[in-house]
């Protein structure tokens, strides 16, 4: 059998894949690494890339333009990403910064990265598996959990707890 795009089954997004290659295929890889350090305000164990918000980092002219994706609309950390973004840049010589913001696509948790996936659970906070709203406590490691409440610490955050250690946690919402 000859493989082609055609007949392959796409193990990311097509979104996501087109982000990853835009980072892959760029001409300022070290705009990006900079921006590997600017942590997301509300789980500041997690780059904005690795959490899927930052789509893209280019030149225009002299301007270091980026494109931010909210994981959802009104979303309050937005502006502080844009700001520790732009201050992350300016700080390294960069002093034009122009910050596009997108809501198309929509984010989803499907653009977290594995390793995003890994320190939100050694965070505390439950990542959902394949877009499945599935849990795992990430105390302890047990699936009987239940949902307390569908508003967590955050708006993209549900409130569960497990039966198991009864210990509450934050899990992202699948989205």
């Amino acid at each position: 059998m000859i493989l082609s795009k055609d007949n392959l089954i796409p193990l990311l997004p097509e979104e996501e894949m087109q982000r990853r290659q835009r980072r892959a295929q760029s001409e300022w890889p070290e705009l990006w690494r900079l921006l590997d350090h600017v942590m997301d305000p509300e789980i500041p164990v997690i780059s904005l890339y690795e959490l899927g918000v930052l789509q893209d980092v280019r030149f225009e002219s002299d301007v270091v333009v980026l494109t931010l994706t909210p994981t959802y609309i009104g979303c309050p950390a937005l502006q502080i990403m844009e700001e520790d973004a732009r201050k992350a840049l300016t700080d390294a010589g960069y002093p034009d910064v122009r910050v596009v913001k997108t809501l198309s696509p929509a984010w989803t948790t499907a653009w977290l990265t594995s390793a995003a996936r890994e320190k939100l659970q050694r965070y505390g906070v439950a990542a959902p598996l394949d877009g499945v709203a599935a849990a795992t406590c990430p105390q302890c490691g047990s699936t009987d959990v239940e949902a307390v409440s569908e508003f967590g610490s955050t708006a993209c955050k549900a409130l569960f707890r497990c039966a198991s250690c009864l210990e509450p946690f934050d899990l992202l919402k699948a989205i």
